[in-house]
């Protein structure tokens, strides 16, 4: 699931070419997950381990994690 997850925010993952050359990416809706780089496939390499980063702490510190393409991250608890 997490695989998909993440699979699924970086498909939404927006990209642009800075005035000194370099790009910059980010996850719309994934407040602090962004990455700027030389080339356009280390800006996304370097977006991809933010977010897997960013996902980690907040699923520790039990933050609300947004829903991806219908993947929900929320640890539910079963009822007794």
């Amino acid at each position: 699931m997490l695989t998909r997850y993440m699979g699924a925010a970086m498909r939404i993952s927006t990209y642009e070419i800075m005035s000194d050359g370099t790009y910059y990416g980010e996850i719309p809706g994934f407040q602090g997950v962004y990455a700027n780089a030389d080339t356009l496939e280390g800006c996304r390499e370097e977006l991809q381990e933010v977010l897997e980063g960013w996902i980690m702490i907040g699923l520790r510190m039990g933050h609300s994690l947004p829903v991806v393409n219908g993947i929900d991250l929320a640890i539910k608890e079963d009822a007794a």
